[in-house]
């Protein structure tokens, strides 16, 4: 391992990258970053949407598929699926070796289910056959309707990253579905030490928000609270985890060989040049925990993060007096988190949306080129 990388493993920090394309497949670079301690891959609908416009790889898949009349909705469930299958191999020793804890690779059912069970249920198991490896992981939302989807998938089980989380109300709503998807699994005779699920709980766009509020506020009191929300978000999410570990209802989930679902820091590209660029990764170090990071990211933290050892573990009182300072001068963070919700479903919504556009565009010219 790279030194760094190796220094969070040893803090029980699995990073993962959260990027994917044939590029990376073909030229060995994924198999490299597995062996330098990358340990799992995610994916949504914006990386792959700039894979297949940015790499002349896909063009051969994409002509066949032209000259099949595949629609672009399925071209593009065709050629992901293909990635991710592949991804799954290059990380399998890893899955192995793990005993299925990391070696994961996880890719979205389509947002615009976000807010239908039914249709969102039908779609991971979709992706769960086409993909057909014991290492993917299928991303569902964490809205209201995407949680039922979640403990029904787990209870099948099925591999769940439970994605786009913010406020700790819907973590903790993530965490009951988390249990009941378990304990249906159990009901079913599934094997519990098989399925792997981690809570995506997003950072620097928290840091965002809450600081537009503070900058918009224009009050001194407020100014060392920048910068703060996004790590004490997580900080205070870890708590929760740590609480949920020691119910009753998870030691009888553990002693039947469940495995913890492990907090996984999202969105940890730093966007605020004012901050130092590693910091969602070396200031969310704690035992158990996962960190998916853009390439950008992941390349500073073996430069030069400096890991320090365990830094969320004891500041639980201190990050809660950050929600305090933002509440005594009028930022409703519940607010905040809800609209960040919205807008990266919508996000989501959109990526995908373009991806199938643009796949549209291209089949449509390789067929008049027949």
């Amino acid at each position: 391992m790279v030194g760094r990388l190796k220094q969070l493993a040893e803090q029980g920090v699995s990073i993962w990258l959260d990027d994917l394309s044939r590029h990376r497949l073909t030229s060995g670079d994924l198999e490299g970053l597995v062996q330098a301690g990358v340990t799992g891959v995610t994916t949504n609908p914006a990386i792959f949407r700039n894979a297949l416009r940015d790499s002349v790889q896909y063009e051969a898949q994409l002509q066949k598929l032209a000259h099949l009349g595949i629609a672009a909705a399925d071209a593009a469930r065709i050629l992901t699926c293909s990635d991710v299958r592949a991804a799954c191999d290059a990380l399998a020793p890893v899955h192995e070796a793990s005993q299925g804890r990391d070696g994961l690779v996880s890719i979205e059912v389509d947002p615009a289910w976000a807010h239908d069970a039914h249709r969102t249920i039908a779609e991971a198991e979709l992706l769960w056959w086409l993909v057909d490896r014991p290492n993917v992981m299928i991303k569902i939302p964490a809205t209201t309707d995407g949680l039922p989807a979640v403990r029904a998938c787990l209870a099948q089980g099925m591999n769940v990253n439970v994605t786009l989380i913010f406020s700790l109300e819907r973590y903790r709503q993530v965490i009951e579905n988390f249990f009941a998807g378990l304990e249906d699994a159990r009901r079913g005779g599934q094997d519990l030490s098989r399925i792997s699920s981690v809570a995506s709980f997003f950072v620097s766009r928290v840091d965002t928000a809450v600081d537009r509020l503070i900058d918009a506020a224009d009050t001194e009191r407020l100014q060392p609270l920048r910068g703060q929300a996004a790590i004490a978000n997580a900080v205070l999410a870890y708590e929760a985890h740590e609480q949920s570990l020691q119910t009753e209802r998870w030691a009888e989930l553990a002693a039947v060989g469940a495995q913890p679902q492990r907090p996984l820091w999202a969105s940890t590209g730093v966007k605020d040049p004012a901050y130092e660029d590693t910091r969602y990764v070396v200031d969310l170090v704690a035992p158990g925990t996962v960190n998916t990071v853009p390439e950008p990211t992941l390349s500073a933290v073996i430069d030069h993060g400096e890991v320090r050892g365990d830094r969320i573990r004891g500041r639980y009182e201190k990050a809660r007096s950050v929600f305090d300072g933002l509440a005594a001068e009028g930022i409703d963070f519940e607010k905040v988190t809800a609209q960040l919700e919205h807008e990266g479903v919508t996000q989501f919504q959109q990526s995908w949306r373009a991806l199938i556009e643009d796949l549209t565009t291209v089949l449509a010219g390789y067929r008049s080129g027949q």
